[in-house]
């Protein structure tokens, strides 16, 4: 028989000390999949769009209720903030952003770009009328 060998373990999650770039590669992930789940409800739009008025009204009642706009909230969000932090990915795919201060401040504009850009995308639809 052979001897086993021991070998070393991978650094787990318990090792690596949390960061702001480790977490929001994770929400990057997250928001992924949840664009998944948001495109069904667009779909769901569109198809009720072009069905007629009944199926419409009954979208746009679901989209108006207090769960509905959370919903769509939820979905901007998520579609900003992999916008954002895809654009932060390419700029390490392209070399660049490396050094801990850059990598820092790409992570921070993804973060805080997010959330901005989704409440303002709000306030412009509110302030046009859409979200009457």
């Amino acid at each position: 028989m052979t001897a086993r060998i021991e070998r070393p373990l991978s650094p787990h999650m318990q090792i690596y000390r949390w960061t702001l770039t480790m977490a929001l590669s994770i929400v990057h992930r997250a928001t992924g999949i949840a664009l998944y789940v948001g495109t069904l409800l667009l779909v769901w739009w569109l198809v009720a769009a072009a069905s007629g008025p009944a199926a419409y009204a009954n979208v746009q009642a679901f989209t108006g209720s207090i769960i509905g706009r959370l919903i769509v909230f939820g979905y901007t969000w998520a579609l900003m903030h992999h916008m954002l932090s895809g654009i932060r990915h390419f700029v390490w795919d392209l070399g660049y952003g490396f050094k801990a201060n850059e990598r820092e401040a790409l992570t921070w504009g993804a973060a805080i770009g997010g959330i901005a850009l989704t409440v303002l995308i709000w306030i412009i639809a509110y302030a046009i009328g859409g979200g009457r």
